[in-house]
């Protein structure tokens, strides 16, 4: 088995992604009525948005009303039928307390401990001579840790935590097999452990997002197979004929990353050129088809159930899943512009680039019509500010990307604090905000229990967009900078070093802020654990939250 053979083997799933497409409609499992965005509402649940993390104040704010609301006076029958529906819905999310808050809580703390791993990371970039008595505190060392436990570790982690949460939801049954999931999470953390300690000691696989040694990743592979059970034994058992647009993407996304993890890391199997092609197709495949479905599976779950009204368009949410899994797949190539590779293979990755316009556009076109007329409940909703702006971040970095694919474009910005800005702009700009919010609407579902203190989610909230934004332009501007000087042939080398200098202290003081939103963040989250705090209770829940998972702990 060689490269070629696995990346065009990429290409024939695909196709068969096409047929079970086409299958999956024949079966009517995804019908493409106006009536299928509704699933996730109960009768009489539309106009009346559902918001965990809002205080009173916010809860009345959100409850004003606007010309497109249809909220509509419920017979006594509807009510009846109301009250059954969230009698279920207590029973789903009982079901996954314990599961969600176990894998939450873990992400949580690899969020600190990257975090901190990346602002040392990033200040050693302007001060080379701080920490350096132990290697494990080297750049080359510390930088890699701070990828591995943020792609594997706080990610991850989290997605686990909100599709735990979200599937008995969609599926309107208890999750089955949560034990699977909590051991496959347990296997999955001691793998990233055992990665990071040996990265930390020098022994890594030399691959970008690959540094984990084949060996340790077997914890991983069979944690993340156990972990996608719930999913398999949850659909068996499910009691909807539809399935919603936000289950496909977890699907896809609980089934893609397994295969691409166990493909790239296969060993004595990619070589050379044929090696740095597959890491890139990994590179970019775990951030297009694994991120970046779970955290749109949120975004389509959270955004309607907020404000109370479903998504515009359930077509396009549609066009938007096919056209990702159709396109995606082959994008990574572009980031071997130049290098020793078949030109038709750089050529595909770039068109498969540009043709991610389509899926992308989908989506914005989808998430802005949805709010059209709801923008002023972002003043109120707490979670609602993180998931919007996070859908924003979606769009500008997948038209980046795009852009960026271009050869014109890749030639300054290859090998530049450029991409490092755009990555980040994916993965933290997307799907991190996208994941605050989705769990400062879950944790009180979990916990029983209300954020304690709400200034707490605001300030959270402009620590990371404020630090964030420091950081993205920073860099952005510095990288580009930095791509022209080395295109300069008059110009030695070190001119493009120094330019990106300030460039990279904006950077650190950006890391820094964003650093001090996670402690905050992470701080509430353990004061909301331990119970800590007011309960406010005037913010009203939906229905009965779930038992808290600390209560399971102590067996009463």
């Amino acid at each position: 088995m060689d490269t070629v053979t696995i990346l065009l083997s990429s290409f024939v799933l695909s196709i068969t992604g096409l047929f079970i497409f086409i299958w999956s409609l024949r079966k009517r499992l995804f019908d493409t009525s106006s009536a299928a965005a509704t699933l996730i509402f109960s009768p009489g649940e539309i106009g009346r948005g559902e918001e965990p993390s809002a205080t009173p104040a916010q809860l009345a704010g959100l409850a004003k009303r606007v010309p497109s609301d249809t909220h509509a006076t419920l017979t006594a029958e509807q009510e009846a039928e109301l009250a059954r529906e969230l009698a279920l819905r207590t029973d789903a999310d009982k079901s996954t307390a314990f599961v969600s808050f176990v894998f939450l809580s873990c992400a949580v703390v690899w969020l600190i401990v990257g975090s901190l791993a990346g602002l040392t990371s990033s200040i050693k970039l302007h001060e080379p001579d701080w920490l350096v008595s132990q290697a494990w505190l080297t750049f080359g060392r510390l930088r890699t840790i701070h990828l591995n436990i943020v792609a594997y570790g706080w990610a991850p982690m989290s997605a686990f935590g909100i599709a735990m949460w979200m599937l008995p939801r969609l599926l309107k049954t208890p999750l089955i097999g949560a034990r699977f999931a909590v051991l496959g999470c347990m296997l999955w953390n001691a793998g990233l452990i055992a990665g990071v300690g040996c990265i930390a000691a020098g022994i890594n696989d030399g691959m970008e997002w690959l540094e984990i040694p084949w060996q340790v990743d077997i914890l991983l592979i069979v944690g993340g197979s156990m972990i996608g059970l719930p999913l398999v034994y949850t659909l068996q058992a499910r009691k909807v004929d539809h399935l919603y647009v936000s289950v496909w993407y977890m699907g896809a996304a609980l089934f893609w990353f397994p295969i691409l993890f166990l493909i790239a890391n296969l060993p004595a199997v990619h070589f050379g050129v044929e090696q740095a092609t597959m890491n890139w197709w990994f590179g970019h495949n775990v951030l297009g088809l694994f991120y970046t479905p779970m955290a749109l599976a949120s975004v389509y779950y959270f955004l309607p159930k907020i404000i109370g009204r479903p998504v515009q368009s359930y077509n396009l949410s549609l066009l938007g899943f096919w056209t990702l899994a159709f396109f995606y797949g082959q994008v990574g190539g572009h980031h071997l512009v130049g290098g020793p590779v078949p030109a038709w293979l750089i050529t595909l990755s770039i068109v498969q680039s540009v043709m991610m316009v389509v899926p992308v556009l989908s989506f914005s076109v989808n998430q802005h019509l949805t709010m059209r007329g709801y923008f002023s409940k972002l003043l109120y909703s707490p979670t609602l500010r993180f998931i919007v702006l996070g859908g924003m971040m979606y769009t500008a970095s997948s038209l980046q990307g795009s852009i960026e694919a271009l050869r014109s474009v890749s030639t300054v910005a290859h090998f530049t604090h450029f991409t490092v800005a755009h990555a980040h702009l994916g993965l933290y700009g997307f799907f991190t905000m996208v994941m605050f919010g989705a769990i400062y609407f879950v944790m009180p579902r979990v916990m029983a229990w209300e954020w304690p203190y709400p200034s707490l989610i605001a300030a959270h909230f402009w620590l990371v967009v404020l630090g964030f934004s420091i950081y993205f332009i920073g860099l952005s501007i510095g990288g580009w900078l930095q791509g022209l000087l080395m295109l300069d042939a008059t110009k030695p080398f070190m001119e493009s070093v120094k330019v990106t200098m300030p460039y990279l202290q904006s950077r650190s003081v950006g890391g820094a802020i964003m650093t001090l939103g996670h402690l905050v963040f992470a701080g509430h989250f353990a004061a909301m654990v331990l119970r800590h705090g007011p309960l406010r209770t005037g913010a009203a829940l939906l229905h009965t939250p779930a038992a808290s998972p600390l209560t399971k702990l102590a067996g009463t």
